[in-house]
């Protein structure tokens, strides 16, 4: 590191170390200040605010290991290097724990001075580096949380202002909420709305699908479990229940959660309290419970798929998200929402949307929802390369409608198909909306990185 314009002070009060030192710094491109005393040698730095501090322990007027208190008081990432004839381990250790970047004894070698004072230097850089790039990301962070904000369920319709009334009533109580409708309606983005406006904003919000993986493993991630508690359970994990501790825990697709385990979940809600797989000792259970369903629950009841007092427990409040297609009037606020938010990943301008696009997008019957107008918009935005984003831009089932799948289609048939190949078919299609990318596919698979590894394992798809 190049020392030019560096400042350094000195405090110490033996003339020939002063001029000792500054005959090395100074030779070296540092610019050196003297403080003969503790008061002298804190006047400079007030005035200075130097790179860097050579502080003697043994000063006329004051404890060495005083001064160096207060500087690290009133100057935290100030560099303090602590000089002393007498080189006691206890000197040292007192000095470190203090604050002090390093300990050198006089008379000093001219090498050792000049490495360390590189050293201190480089690390202070490397502070206000790091503290900058914190402030950067603090500016971004809060456009990305603007932009978010614009992502905030949007409720022209009357339809969706009634959702949000409802929302913004229940939300600052314990109750638990179902939130129910098809899928891509919205019901996650709703119940991250609900915690955010809770009284546990501030504590975690966990998310479990649990659609995404077998019974087993639905019980494992949920409750955790002791090491050795299983087959593979070479490290304990704490859970998702005890991971919400103090904040919200939200059960995406709860009609899918194993009869068998949904009697042990009911229990921990009665009894607020829960045992990790492998333990006898109960861990209290104080969450907020938001579960959803793109299954009508009353419908699972009547097929045996979801016990009918969970059910009561879960629907305190039962909000219903309507599908886009019944509430058209948020198209146009929705695709601003989405077209800002990609053009602030994608660094550019949010392009105009043209009328022809515009009435395609209100047309088009939307079988997959608020997800599949997301995806649509982002799909625009990357094609789109001008001011203007007209119909060209937008997919090509929408540009030729007759192309659309019916509401509740799916694109595969997954009559027939045994528990294993649905995973399977699920774990293949997360990573292939993730662009291979594990992390993102556990997320919205709603599982933990080694819960992925472990079913890509298992069904034979490459790591």
């Amino acid at each position: 590191m190049t020392p030019t314009l560096k400042t350094i002070v000195v405090i110490d009060d033996e003339r020939a170390i002063q001029a000792t030192l500054t005959a090395i710094l100074e030779r070296k491109g540092y610019t050196v200040h003297l403080g003969p005393t503790a008061s002298l040698g804190r006047k400079k730095i007030d005035e200075m605010q130097p790179d860097l501090v050579l502080l003697d322990l043994g000063l006329p007027d004051a404890d060495g290991l005083t001064v160096l208190r207060e500087l690290k008081t009133a100057y935290p990432a100030l560099p303090v290097m602590i000089l002393t004839a007498n080189d006691t381990l206890a000197n040292a250790i007192d000095s470190i724990k203090l604050g002090a970047f390093h300990f050198l004894s006089k008379p000093c070698v001219p090498e050792e001075l000049l490495s360390l004072c590189s050293l201190a230097l480089e690390q202070t850089a490397l502070v206000k580096r790091a503290e900058t790039l914190m402030e950067a990301n603090e500016v971004l962070q809060k456009r990305l949380q603007a932009a978010e904000d614009r992502l905030a369920p949007v409720a022209i319709s009357r339809l969706m202002r009634e959702v949000e009334q409802l929302i913004a009533r229940v939300a600052p109580s314990e109750a638990n909420i179902l939130l129910t409708g098809e899928s891509g309606v919205g019901k996650e983005v709703y119940a991250s709305e609900i915690h955010r406006r809770s009284r546990r904003a501030k504590g975690p919000m966990v998310k479990l699908n649990c659609s995404a993986f077998p019974a087993s493993m639905i019980e494992s991630e949920l409750f955790g479990y002791a090491k050795g508690a299983f087959t593979g359970a070479v490290t304990a994990f704490s859970g998702m229940l005890a991971e919400a501790e103090g904040g919200t825990l939200f059960l995406d697709e709860i009609t899918e959660m194993p009869v068998e385990l949904q009697t042990r979940f009911l229990r921990v809600l009665q009894e607020r309290e829960f045992r990790p797989l492998g333990t006898s000792k109960s861990i209290p259970a104080d969450f907020r419970l938001v579960a959803a369903s793109n299954r009508p629950p009353g419908q699972a009841v009547g097929e045996g798929r979801l016990r009918q007092d969970l059910y009561f427990r879960l629907k305190t409040f039962e909000i219903e998200i309507p599908p886009l297609r019944d509430r058209k009037e948020d198209i146009t606020k929705l695709v601003d929402t989405f077209l800002h938010r990609f053009a602030l990943q994608l660094k550019r301008a949010v392009p105009q949307l043209e009328p022809e696009a515009l009435e395609l997008l209100r047309s088009y019957p939307w079988p997959g929802n608020v997800r599949e107008l997301q995806n649509a918009m982002e799909h625009a935005l990357v094609l789109c390369e001008g001011p203007l984003l007209g119909p060209r831009c937008l997919p090509r089932e929408i540009q030729m409608p007759a192309l659309a799948p019916t509401p509740g289609a799916t694109s595969v048939s997954l009559q027939g198909l045994t528990l294993e190949q649905l995973e399977k078919q699920a774990v293949i299609d997360a990573l292939r909306r993730a662009d291979g990318n594990k992390k993102r596919a556990a997320e919205a698979l709603g599982i933990h990185r080694p819960t992925l590894y472990a079913m890509l394992r298992r069904h034979g798809i490459g790591v």
